[in-house]
């Protein structure tokens, strides 16, 4: 990533993500903001293999994935608890994520570290409605109808809200992510907002 392409991407406060339908990959566009509030210029595109057993997620500046930005990868195979390295384009540490397991058994929750900030943590906003989620991924073939159930992320440092990421209802995942803590490297919101979705089941 150059370093317009790093100060463009940095000076975002909203993104804006939308997973394409594939039949053998998870695929996902993060967009700007345009002044109309629509999507702007594509700022990175994740790439995930589906039935991989060490789960790993590329991120491009383009569609054409001709230039990697950065990376998330498990450190452990199988594991539901197991943390996230997120790379830069240089395969250099800059952040990590985690799933918090026995929290995420009522609300799903997640910690998510940037070196010098320290970590913050995002569990779902709505209680009830993380409730009806897991009601609903049990009913048999569930997973075959073509809508999204939303969720609502907030990520806290102490008790602040640093950013959030609401998937929005209908029948392709579309995600809005708000970041109102300028320190927040947007690489890592990107990955955690990415792995909210391709990982949430595991």
């Amino acid at each position: 990533m150059s370093p317009l392409d790093e100060e463009r991407l940095q000076a975002q406060n909203r993104l804006l993500i939308r997973q394409r339908i594939r039949l053998m990959v998870n695929q996902y566009e993060v967009h700007a903001e345009a002044s109309g509030g629509g999507e702007g210029e594509l700022l990175a595109f994740a790439q995930q293999k589906r039935l991989a057993f060490k789960e790993q997620v590329t991120l491009y500046a383009d569609d054409a994935k001709t230039r990697p930005i950065l990376g998330f990868k498990a450190r452990k195979r199988i594991d539901l608890a197991s943390a996230y390295d997120i790379t830069d384009a240089h395969g250099q540490p800059i952040g990590v994520f985690r799933k918090d397991f026995k929290k995420s058994l009522l609300a799903s929750t997640w910690h998510l570290e940037q070196p010098g900030l320290g970590v913050t943590t995002g569990s779902e906003r709505n209680k009830a409605i993380a409730v009806l989620r897991r009601v609903w991924q049990i009913i048999p073939y569930v997973d075959a109808l073509p809508f999204a159930w939303p969720y609502h992320f907030d990520f806290y440092a102490g008790d602040q809200v640093v950013f959030s990421v609401d998937k929005k209802f209908g029948i392709r995942d579309r995600y809005v992510v708000d970041i109102k803590d300028p320190r927040l490297d947007r690489r890592l919101v990107i990955a955690q907002a990415v792995g909210l979705d391709a990982l949430q089941s595991r």
